[in-house]
């Protein structure tokens, strides 16, 4: 009688079974196929690209029981015991009273916490249909949320959210393209299977992390230093649906997390000193830069010296890989916004571009030109004074550039009423560096545009100090006539020289040069 009735008690778990609950089973997905968006995206969010690119593989989490994987069933606590119960759909919010809810909320994340493998569109379709059902609930749930997110609720959702998150990414293909600089866009796009789960994930995310029902304090514990590498590894995706996600969900942890704040900026920078002096491959730089335009937008003044080592350690070096026109346009905006925020770094600012300056890449040079404008449009005169001469020394080399699109766009910079004004004040230092390569230009480049904006541009110096103008087209005449002179001595000479070796060559007689010495007459 007493043997029956302790068989009837609830047994204590065992150690080997509560450590199983750590997850549930994860089944890995190698993506290789395409895609749709999902009708989720179409719905509910307005954050998804409809363009992507390679897929992506997920891995098995480390925190996972690998040792029993079973696509139809689920690790699920019922009254403190573990049980495998079938995978299959749970009831609706709607059909439970509140008391209720939030246990099963958290059955909801526990049911989600499998993964599925999408490389099989037939496999385990019921599972797939009822998990992406799921994880709309959740969103919905966690958007109409009226009440604080308890640790526990915080502890399963940050679980089930990097169970399906965190994955390692595949191969890319496409890296040689990316680094000479190719238009990748162009391409036909792979898709990721799993997308249509993975987006959900993400808005979901998303959601938690702007929920008013989110307290930071007690989040941070989950949302920890681990959890953002993770998020920053992920921007390596080669999925720019997944960036784009990504950058909002980093930008929304970085506005509410204040605590993680440096931490976020330093992890940043390691990904960006490891792209630029090691792997200069990596799909996710145009996104950390977009977010890092809007966190120096928000910086305290003055600067703090932590950001102006950011500039010139990070910022301006990443004008040295080659494939910086898949991210130049956001890096142009971070780069103006600190001469911005602080003007004395223009000078700072200007020669780093010239440190970086391309040298046989045309396009590239085209870009730097434009930044170059930006960056003057916010230049005060004692900055532009200190950097002057080296900068118009490779002005005057662009507008001596037989790419006409080189030359076009340096002449450009006296389209601007800032630029133009800092060049008239500076003009009896500009003009000397600067005139030859106007007057080249003006007499004898291929292209009529070029030569038309040549011609405009010294007649704002003729118009500004006709005297100056008159004084150094006297020069360089002068020096013209003299260079002149010269090629015609030098063409003198070798042809004297092979006269003398025709004639030596006809009588089988060497040739001999005798050694000189510097500043010795030659001996008779």
């Amino acid at each position: 009688m007493i043997k029956q009735i302790l068989n009837r008690l609830p047994r204590k778990p065992s150690k080997a079974a509560e450590g199983r609950d750590g997850g549930a089973p994860t089944f890995t997905a190698n993506s290789s196929t395409s895609s749709r968006i999902s009708d989720f995206s179409n719905s509910r969010s307005g954050n998804s690209n409809a363009t992507s690119l390679p897929a992506i593989n997920s891995a098995s989490n480390p925190g996972l029981n690998h040792a029993n994987k079973l696509p139809q069933a689920l690790h699920m606590k019922v009254n403190g015991n573990i049980a495998i119960s079938p995978y299959e759909a749970l009831p609706s919010f709607r059909d439970v009273p509140n008391s209720e809810k939030q246990n099963l909320f958290i059955k909801k994340l526990n049911l989600c916490s499998v993964v599925f493998d999408f490389t099989d569109p037939t496999k385990s379709l019921k599972e797939k249909d009822i998990k992406k059902q799921t994880l709309v609930e959740l969103v919905d749930f966690v958007t109409s949320a009226n009440g604080k997110f308890t640790e526990t609720v915080m502890q399963e959702i940050t679980k089930m959210v990097s169970t399906n998150l965190f994955r390692t990414l595949g191969t890319q293909p496409r890296e040689n393209k990316v680094l000479e600089g190719f238009d990748v866009d162009e391409e036909e796009p792979l898709m990721d299977p799993a997308w249509p789960h993975l987006q959900i994930v993400y808005e979901f995310l998303l959601r938690f992390v702007a929920s008013p029902e989110t307290d930071a304090k007690l989040a941070k514990r989950y949302i920890d230093h681990s959890f953002v590498l993770r998020l920053l590894d992920l921007f390596d995706s080669e999925d720019p649906r997944e960036r784009e996600y990504l950058k909002t969900v980093l930008h929304r942890i970085y506005g509410k997390f204040m605590v993680h704040r440096p931490f976020i900026r330093k992890a940043i920078n390691n990904i960006f000193y490891r792209f630029i002096f090691e792997t200069e491959k990596h799909n996710g730089i145009a996104e950390l830069l977009e977010i890092l335009g809007s966190i120096i937008n928000g910086f305290a003044l003055p600067l703090k010296e932590e950001h102006k080592l950011f500039l010139v350690r990070a910022l301006i070096p990443l004008h040295k890989p080659k494939c910086i026109p898949m991210y130049h346009q956001q890096l142009s905006y971070c780069i103006t916004q600190f001469v911005e925020k602080d003007r004395k770094l223009a000078d700072t600012v200007i020669r780093g571009l010239l440190k970086y300056w391309p040298i046989t890449n045309s396009s590239k040079e085209v870009m730097f030109l434009g930044e170059l404008e930006e960056v003057l449009e916010a230049t005060q005169p004692p900055e532009f004074q200190r950097c002057m001469v080296p900068l118009f020394r490779q002005i005057g080399r662009c507008l001596s550039s037989s790419h006409f699109q080189v030359a076009e766009r340096a002449l450009f910079l006296w389209n601007n009423d800032h630029i133009e004004n800092l060049i008239k004040q500076n003009r009896k230092v500009i003009l000397p560096i600067i005139f030859p390569a106007l007057e080249k230009n003006a007499r004898s480049h291929w292209n009529q545009a070029v030569q038309s904006l040549t011609l405009n541009v010294r007649k704002i110096f003729s118009d500004a100090d006709t005297e100056l103008f008159e004084e150094y087209l006297l020069k360089f005449q002068e020096d013209e006539a003299l260079e002149k002179e010269v090629k015609m001595k030098r063409e003198a000479t070798w042809k004297r020289l092979e006269e003398i070796a025709a004639m030596k060559a006809s009588s089988n007689e060497p040739v001999l040069v005798p050694r000189r010495l510097p500043g010795h007459a030659p001996s008779g």
